[in-house]
Order: structure tokens, then C-alpha cells, then sequence
């Protein structure tokens, strides 16, 4: 089952797992976020349009954080006047994961478990700069092998000695 919904008047296709990424909402990372404006609705029962919007239709999301987009630069110039100016913005956004669909006599849930690691964390432990989660079961002791004979050291090979002749003495000796 999908749904497009509304938000932050932009609209997005959605169905129960998916990680989207909308204008800033209100609230604080794990809290739980409501849609009401459902456009659409598609299942195995077929194709639902509102007009403009489905009563009694709704999509469950859960807050994942809120974080600032990428930067966009911003240049102005006024050409043979020496005007120049450099500006750059990173807009608010929330990052969201949809729970459940429910509207037009169907409903669709997500069963999983909400991943709450942020975009920070994630490349943080990527860059080997976070904590690795550590199990908490005990890890059964590495098994030690029979030691292996040490590798010898490559030695470099030895250098050739070059003999110099020089041109100007053999022919001395010629005309001797």
C-alpha cells in the first residue's frame, strides 16, 4: 500500500519503511508525526483520489532528526562593474521514517525497527571516529594456531659494480 501525502508544499509518495527527507517539522528525534493530508491512496483495493484530500486517511512517520541540508551558493554579479558577491544557505529539514498507512477502509504498518543513527553518526563510524556498538554477549576467546616459522627478511639485491673505460687511454695505447 502507498499514500502521497503533503507536507512543507511539496507532496510525496510514501509507503510503510521508507525514509524521507522533508521541510523542518516541529519535535524532537523519536517522536512520533501525523499526516492528515492524504491525496492519494493506493492498495489492493485499487486507486483512492481525494478531492483535494481523503477524509479519514492518515500516514504514521516517525522523527529521525532535523539537520541542515546541503549548502547552496548564491552568486551575484553585475558584469564591467566590479560587482561581485558570494552567498551560500543550507536550509532546515527532518528526516522521517513511515510507520503506517491508514485510510479507505485498508491499513499497512511497518513491522521493523526505526533506526534512529543519524547521518552524522553514520559517516562519523564510517571515518572509524564513533564507538562501535559493542554486544553485550560474551565474545568466545580467539583461537590460537601453532606459531609459524618467521618469515626471513627480503634482502635488496646487490649492486653491480661498474667498470669505467675511458676511450681516451686505449687510444694512447694504439698509438704506442
Amino acid at each position: 500500500m502507498y499514500a502521497v501525502i503533503k507536507t512543507g508544499g511539496k507532496q510525496y509518495r510514501v509507503q510503510p519503511g521508507d525514509v524521507i527527507v522533508v521541510e523542518k517539522l516541529d519535535g524532537d528525534a523519536g517522536a512520533n508525526v501525523s499526516f492528515g493530508d492524504v491525496l492519494m491512496l493506493g492498495g489492493d483495493k485499487g486507486v483512492t483520489l481525494g478531492a483535494p484530500m481523503i477524509s479519514g486517511a492518515s500516514v504514521a512517520a516517525t522523527l529521525i532528526e532535523t539537520r541542515k541540508g546541503e549548502k547552496v551558493k548564491i552568486f551575484k554579479k553585475t558584469r564591467r562593474q566590479g560587482y561581485r558577491r558570494t552567498n551560500g544557505h543550507r536550509q532546515m529539514e527532518s528526516v522521517l521514517q513511515i510507520m503506517g498507512i491508514e485510510g479507505s477502509g485498508e491499513s499497512a504498518k511497518w513491522d521493523g525497527e526505526v533506526n534512529m543513527m543519524t547521518k552524522a553518526e553514520i559517516n562519523a563510524r564510517a571515518r572509524g571516529l564513533a564507538p562501535r556498538v559493542e554486544t553485550t554477549e560474551a565474545a568466545p576467546a580467539p583461537v590460537v594456531e601453532a606459531a609459524e616459522k618467521p618469515v626471513a627478511a627480503k634482502k635488496a639485491p646487490a649492486k653491480k659494480a661498474a667498470t669505467k673505460t675511458e676511450p681516451a687511454a686505449d687510444a694512447s695505447a694504439d698509438e704506442a
